[in-house]
């Protein structure tokens, strides 16, 4: 197969890919290879020692919540000890906006992708500020994650069941028309959500804890994010393994490290040091106190959201800095670097023209054009949170190290 034909089959395999959120089941329960004393993380593979201090913090919190660990003291000795077994969440069908942590006793949102029968897994949208996945644990942050974990969730799962589903990419193509990219601005994609999920809320809870949900829903203003990252990643698994294809499937950062991975080399990380993340700061926070970028949600960007679509969604810049112009002018950028267009996801502005879909990891380096990201910005001090949203972008040297393996894969089988 030739390398066209082989990236046009997984640009049509993202295209009649869905993504239906179906469920909320324990980790335990359904993310493969989890089991007691497991951490899954966002990014490529990293141990303990190189762990930035937002996945670190994040860590902590986990422990405790998992009762794995009375205090941060403790948890700290646990990870050092060795007993956590940590892997990429990647590995086992998940996925985490920042540090991503999921543990077992965590619920985690199914997606499912019925095309290609895959299922996919993310944890719920704990809102912004003082969060665990940027890495903060105090009480506030226990307190909500037991609330989420073990009255919310099962409330959302009834509600699911009432409802049948809701389909994710549909709400996701009407966002993108209304202004929305999907990363860090959802200010039309959370209230659509809402509206789904509301009647079904109030068949199945009681008003008072029903209501309690929606608030907490429509203040978190990004919660539709972990379930679409779910939906993404459950589209671009079915784009993966295609022989020959040069188009990335994967972009994911742990503060340590930012990776790709590519349809036609299977599984395999291309990585290089996470960037620095040039943004907007929270009062009182400023560059000095930045984490280097972390999280899966880079996936939105891999499927045609994100940065991809932020032409569509100029005031996303008001959030993560830049003008109306460079929205735009990024948008263009990344049809260069890019092998089609979705035919799902279009903006109305420039003439309901599809975001920029399949990174091509022969015109990046042919270009030297890479994929520019959204994303919140930890304080790279464990236990503190987030500290504002800015702009990254994946390191070159991931596409060149990609593109040197493919060549390689290419020589050795007479491709």
């Amino acid at each position: 197969m030739s390398i066209k034909q082989a990236n046009q089959e997984c640009i049509e395999r993202i295209e009649q890919g869905n993504a239906i959120w179906a469920d909320l089941r324990l980790a335990r329960e359904v993310v493969p290879g989890m089991d007691d004393y497991t951490v899954f993380h966002a990014g490529p593979p990293l141990t303990w020692e190189n762990m930035c201090g937002p996945m670190r913090g994040a860590v902590i919190g986990a422990s405790m919540f998992e009762g794995w660990a009375a205090t941060p003291e403790e948890a700290i000795a646990l990870a050092e000890s060795g007993k956590l077994k940590f892997d990429s969440s990647h590995h086992h069908r998940a996925i985490g906006p920042m540090s991503g942590i999921i543990t077992p006793s965590m619920q985690v949102n199914v997606v499912r992708n019925e095309r290609f029968d895959l299922e996919t897994y993310a944890t719920l949208y704990m809102g912004t500020g003082k969060v665990l996945r940027h890495g903060a644990y105090d009480e506030t942050v226990m307190a909500k994650l037991r609330w989420m974990n073990h009255e919310l969730a099962p409330m959302l799962q009834r509600a699911l069941q009432d409802a049948g589903g809701i389909d994710l990419m549909a709400l996701a193509a009407q966002a993108v028309q209304m202004g929305d990219e999907l990363h860090n601005r959802n200010k039309a994609s959370n209230p659509l959500l809402i509206t789904k999920l509301a009647p079904h809320l109030i068949a199945v809870a009681e008003p008072e804890q029903a209501i309690r949900a929606i608030r907490f829903i429509d203040d978190a203003g990004h919660f539709i994010m972990n379930m679409v990252m779910a939906g993404c990643k459950g589209i671009l698994d079915a784009a993966g393994g295609i022989e020959g294809s040069t188009i990335v499937t994967t972009i994911a950062r742990n503060g340590y490290e930012t990776g790709i991975r590519v349809s036609g080399t299977g599984e395999q990380w291309f990585t290089a040091p996470a960037p620095a993340i040039e943004g907007v700061f929270f009062p009182g926070f400023g560059p000095e106190d930045a984490n280097p970028d972390m999280g899966d949600s880079a996936i939105t960007e891999t499927i045609g959201l994100g940065s991809m679509a932020m032409a569509g969604a100029p005031a996303v810049v008001q959030y993560v800095g830049g003008t109306p112009e460079f929205a735009v002018q990024n948008t263009m950028n990344m049809y260069e670097i890019t092998v089609a267009e979705h035919k799902t996801l279009q903006m109305p502005n420039l003439n309901f023209r599809g975001t920029p879909l399949g990174i091509d990891i022969r015109k990046v380096v042919k270009t030297g054009i890479t994929p520019v990201i959204n994303t919140g910005i930890s304080c790279k001090r464990p236990g503190v949170g987030q500290i504002g949203a800015g702009l990254s972008a994946v390191p070159m040297e991931c596409f060149e190290k990609a593109l040197e393996a493919f060549a390689a894969t290419r020589a050795s089988t007479g491709g």
